[in-house]
């Protein structure tokens, strides 16, 4: 009996190292990222991944001001199933599955969403991101680039 109980726990444990295991290929996204081309106070953060989710935030700041912000998370949706789910400003939450996971790289993508159906995130050497919104709008396709770069994160106090 005790040998089973042991089996039982080694696999139920196996289960959960390999449940986190997509999450564990994003963890260079963690941090905090200033947008290059923006205002000062424009960055996006995530956390390190624990419990089967990474968080995120972003805003954009224009003329001194929030215009723009989104809570975000990559979780588990379904069995076997990881997406990028996100709360933008003023708009429903949406999800979008993993498409891709490469090296530096995640492509996530929703074809039924209106507008973006794909979110792309990419190192960019030791120090950068390019995150990418694509898809189709009104018949055409547009894409948007938003170059990041590390930097310290915020001290609260």
């Amino acid at each position: 009996m005790r040998k089973q109980f042991l089996c039982a726990l080694l696999l139920a444990s196996a289960g959960a190292i390999a449940h986190d295991a997509p999450l564990d290929k994003l963890a260079w996204l963690a941090g905090c990222w200033t947008h290059t081309n923006a205002e000062a106070g424009s960055m996006e953060m995530w956390s390190l991944p624990a419990g089967g989710t990474m968080l995120g935030v972003a805003r954009t700041v224009k003329n001194g001001k929030t215009v723009e912000w989104e809570h975000t998370m990559i979780r588990e949706t379904a069995p076997g199933v990881w997406s990028y789910v996100a709360k933008p400003s003023r708009q429903p939450e949406a999800s979008f599955a993993v498409k891709s996971i490469g090296d530096g790289e995640v492509v996530f993508e929703n074809p039924q969403h209106d507008f973006p159906q794909r979110i792309i995130y990419k190192r960019d050497g030791a120090d950068g991101l390019k995150a990418r919104i694509e898809g189709e709008s009104k018949g055409k396709q547009k894409a948007f680039d938003y170059p990041m770069k590390r930097t310290q994160c915020p001290a609260g106090g």
